[in-house]
């Protein structure tokens, strides 16, 4: 509150607080006092009258009452005045009476009724104060005066006093502004002077004012103004003065930052030199050494002996595990120079997850180890994010889980950890039984080149790359990544991925049953929860092993040790038993896997299997089968039809499609064909199938396109299994391929084995093999000496190639020789042409035709020529041409020599 407002309230609030309470004890006393003689009034005028009205009444003479009665209506101011006999009848009424009285005896004694504003004074005519001995009878007076004038004087009196207070607080006001200026004037001028002081403005003067106090006050504040002048001046005097000293310092100062700008921008320039140098290193080392392993592909399938054969190996292990070095030097230096992108595409998690695990999957089942995968249902698919990029990181993080794990487990988990709207983040972990890590260990592990022990690089290999590129991919996503462990108790790599979910849903059940009784035997639990899961998820109710209910299908989990005799025994026995099919999921390769008789039918898939793997090993046994048992020594029956399996075959090359289905077409599998991505597409809109053989490089659509316009079409073909057949296949090209949409990838020629094993690993089927099997392992006898050349034509490669069948590998020679002219003339005009795109094209298209044939000198060359073409440039191509074309004439050469053999052969 100010001081102003203080001075007011003193000397304007108290004296109107005085007077108003002096005016209130006006009012008070002054109504009390008019009522006080208002009633004295009434009481003294009744009893002066009543001696004469008691006369008159006694007398009965109503003229003199009714004179009497008005001298004292007129006199005092009563509103009436009413006359009473002793019974309480009302002898005479003069003026505006009320109601009569309800009182039938005269009062003892005077007194003044009160009855809001009305009073009534009661006086008794008493026949005793009469001195006349006639004088007899008695009554009363009543007479009525409105006091409501009282009420009205004592409003006359507020107004007055009201009109008085406010006069007195105008002049109270006046007097207290007076006061009030007169005082603060001078602190209002001396605060002022403080604020202009304290903004450094010290040139005021204040003026004096007459009384001490305030003059007391202005000779200080012009003192402190004095003083801070003189500061002031002090104060610049020294500020210059270290101004120039500061001067000189930051001169000397100003020279050392150019010196250490010069330094950080040298140091700067230094790193990404090195940065720069690394990836551009990298790149330079990968491209001589994928001609390394494509040459050392091209050495393996020349003649070799076993020793040659051992070397080859080896070089080709050192090759594949510096290949994988440069590439992590590669990412290292990409993402250092921030130069790595990342991509926005739809992703699914299942399928992602899925073909790491298949890609591990030798690694697992050389180790014996169970290899698990669990996605969780509330993920929701398709996802947005970079498929490529989350692929490198969960194969980095389960092959090092499996390198360090010797016995056990390695499991994979995929679970929902948020979503808000369209943002979704999982946490994946990868959990391991395998040597651990200390505290220690942990703290420095992910820092480059650096491993938990200095002996870990050479007992398991690595380059201490692998985590610090996963941690810096992780990062880049939006994600976080970190690790629990302790020595000798296994490991959990854990971290979170944010990515988008726009147009996601619930995943749909891969398979629905009809609730039919499948009989578990799984001893490792994980996976036994895993599939009781799925199986109820599907549909089915899973029973433990030990139920006495009747099972529909029996599914068996074995462990490598239990495919011994007597332990196969038991099972097979079992099976026999059983009176139903059997499902059995070994821990093992398909190599190592013994034979086992089924009479009621059943799948065999070998672990890790997928999602996809177990619902079509399923959908085969719970189709209508012939529940009969067979006896066992009958000859095993053909498939069913409802066992068997759509392929579609993809190539623009007819050879390549006559060839792959001759090697595959069997009573389970059904083969369909299509020369263009066009023709499959067409095939897709109306048809299914079970697993596409797709080639890469055709004209129109390539194989991609194709693969990701599949995709699209429905849910059944997003997920079916898309293999890329191609006949030349760099490291980087896999990876983009299989970030595509593709599932895997295969190299012309094919091997049959290979082509088996993707059948087992996508689809549980196990093909019936062809009567080329036998040929496919064996080795000719008269191999030709490592320094020896190929030969033009080699009618035993081609009768292995084309399946056993010698008539078809003279076919597949003759429409290589007569497609020469052509193709020699096309790949001579892109050379002229100096067009490497198209050059590439048809050198890769040659390479495809050549693997499928018995022409092993040109399959060789050309070979050599594609790989010299992706690693280099034109100019270092010149005599391979040279040499390629030589070869194509020697093959033409032997075209009449092919028709008499054919012609043999048809004969």
């Amino acid at each position: 509150m100010s001081l102003n407002t203080r001075l007011l309230f003193a000397l304007l609030g108290f004296p109107l607080l005085v007077y108003a309470m002096m005016a209130i004890l006006l009012m008070v006393q002054s109504a009390s006092a008019e009522r006080d003689a208002l009633k004295e009034r009434l009481e003294d005028a009744g009893q002066l009258l009543a001696p004469s009205l008691q006369i008159a009444m006694a007398d009965a003479n109503p003229q003199r009452l009714e004179r009497l009665a008005r001298e004292l209506l007129d006199h005092h101011g009563l509103n009436a005045v009413s006359l009473f006999d002793e019974q309480g009848n009302r002898l005479l009424v003069l003026g505006r009476a009320g109601a009569p009285s309800q009182r039938l005896a005269p009062p003892l004694s005077s007194y003044v009724e009160e009855e809001g504003n009305l009073w009534r004074l009661l006086v008794p005519l008493n026949s005793v104060l009469i001195e006349t001995p006639s004088a007899s009878g008695t009554g009363w007076l009543e007479a009525e005066v409105d006091t409501r004038q009282l009420t009205l004087e004592r409003y006359k009196l507020l107004a007055s006093l009201s009109l008085g207070g406010m006069l007195l607080g105008l002049l109270l006001f006046l007097v207290a502004f007076a006061v009030s200026r007169y005082i603060t004037r001078p602190i209002e001028d001396a605060n002022q002077a403080l604020y202009r002081l304290s903004r450094g403005d010290y040139r005021l003067h204040l003026t004096p004012a007459k009384p001490t106090e305030l003059r007391q006050l202005a000779v200080h504040v012009n003192s402190l103004a004095e003083h801070f002048q003189q500061a002031q001046h002090d104060m610049q005097n020294q500020i210059e003065q270290a101004t120039s000293e500061l001067q000189e310092s930051m001169e000397t100062i100003e020279e050392q930052n150019i010196k250490l700008d010069l330094a950080h921008r040298s140091a700067l320039r230094a790193n990404a030199v090195k940065s720069e140098f690394l990836a551009n290193m990298s790149h330079e080392i990968r491209t001589p050494l994928n001609g390394i392993i494509g040459f050392c592909r091209l050495l393996g399938r020349s003649a070799l002996n076993t020793r040659q054969q051992e070397w080859l190996e080896h070089v080709h292990r050192a090759c594949d595990n510096l290949l994988m070095l440069v590439n992590d030097v590669l990412d290292f230096s990409k993402l250092e120079a921030n130069r790595l992108t990342l991509e926005e595409v739809d992703i699914d998690i299942v399928s992602l997850l899925d073909e790491v695990i298949g890609l591990h999957a030798p690694e697992a089942q050389r180790k014996r180890l169970h290899l698990l995968a669990m996605v969780y249902d509330d993920v929701p698919t398709p996802l947005t994010g970079d498929p490529l990029r989350i692929h490198q990181v969960l194969s980095n993080l389960v092959g090092n889980a499996l390198k360090f794990t010797h016995a056990g487990e390695v499991i994979v988990r995929v679970m929902l950890d948020t979503q808000e709207g369209q943002h979704v983040v999982l946490r994946i972990s990868v959990s391991d039984t395998g040597i651990g890590l200390s505290k220690e260990q942990q703290k420095q592990l992910f820092s480059a080149f650096t491993q938990a022990e200095p002996s870990h690089s050479r007992q398991f290999g690595g380059s201490g790359l692998g985590l610090t590129i996963c941690r810096q991919l992780i990062e880049r996503m939006g994600g976080e990544i970190g690790v629990e462990s302790e020595l000798s108790q296994g490991s959990t790599f854990s971290f979170t991925l944010p990515l988008l979910a726009s147009q996601s849903g619930e995943r749909l059940p891969e398979l629905t049953l009809e609730n039919p009784l499948i009989r578990l035997y799984e001893q490792h639990i994980p996976t036994r929860h895993a599939l009781e899961y799925l199986l109820e998820r599907w549909g089915a109710t899973p029973i433990s092993f030990t139920a006495e209910d009747q099972e529909d299908l029996l599914v068996l989990g074995l462990e490598e040790e239990e495919f011994a005799e007597e332990q196969r025994a038991y099972w097979q026995q079992l099976i026999e038993q059983a009176g139903c099919p059997t499902l059995i999921l070994a821990n093992t390769t398909s190599y190592d896997l013994p034979p086992w008789k089924l009479p009621y039918g059943g799948e065999m898939l070998c672990k890790p299997f997928t999602r996809v793997q177990l619902a079509t090993a399923l959908r085969h046994l719970f189709q209508p089968v012939q529940k009969e048992p067979v006896p066992m020594d009958a000859p095993s029956s053909k498939p069913a039809i409802a066992d068997v399996v759509n392929i579609l075959i993809v190539d623009d090359n007819a050879s390549n499609r006559e060839l792959l289905k001759a090697m595959l077409e069997t009573e389970q599998l059904r083969i369909t064909l299509a020369d263009s991505g066009q023709e499959a597409l067409t095939f897709a809109m109306n048809h299914t199938a079970d697993i596409v053989l797709m080639d890469i490089r055709m004209p129109g659509m390539d194989g991609v396109e194709t693969t990701q316009a599949l995709r699209r079409i429905n849910n059944q073909w997003s997920r079916c299994p898309i293999i890329a057949v191609t006949a030349h296949a760099l490291s980087n090209e896999r990876q983009q391929w299989l970030a595509a949409g593709l599932d895997d990838v295969l190299i012309k020629p094919i091997d049959e084995g290979q082509l088996q094993q993707l059948l087992q690993r996508f689809l549980g089927v196990v093909a019936s093999p062809g009567p080329h099997a036998a040929l496919q392992v064996q080795k000719p006898s008269n191999a030709l000496p490592a320094t020896e050349a190929l030969l033009t034509i080699d009618l035993a490669l081609g009768t292995r190639l084309a399946g056993g069948k010698e008539s078809l590998a003279y076919q597949q020679l003759l429409r290589l020789i007569d497609s020469l002219d052509e193709t020699e003339q096309k790949i001579a005009s892109a050379f002229d042409e100096q067009n490497l795109e198209v050059l590439i094209d048809e050198v890769h298209g040659l390479n495809g035709a050549s693997r499928y044939c018995g022409a092993p000198e040109l399959a060789l060359l050309v070979e050599a020529l594609e790989t010299r073409l992706r690693t280099s440039d034109l100019n270092h191509v010149t005599s391979l041409l040279e040499e390629l074309y030589s070869a194509m004439q020697r093959l033409r050469a032997e075209r009449s020599r092919l028709l008499d053999g054919l012609g043999k052969q048809t004969s």
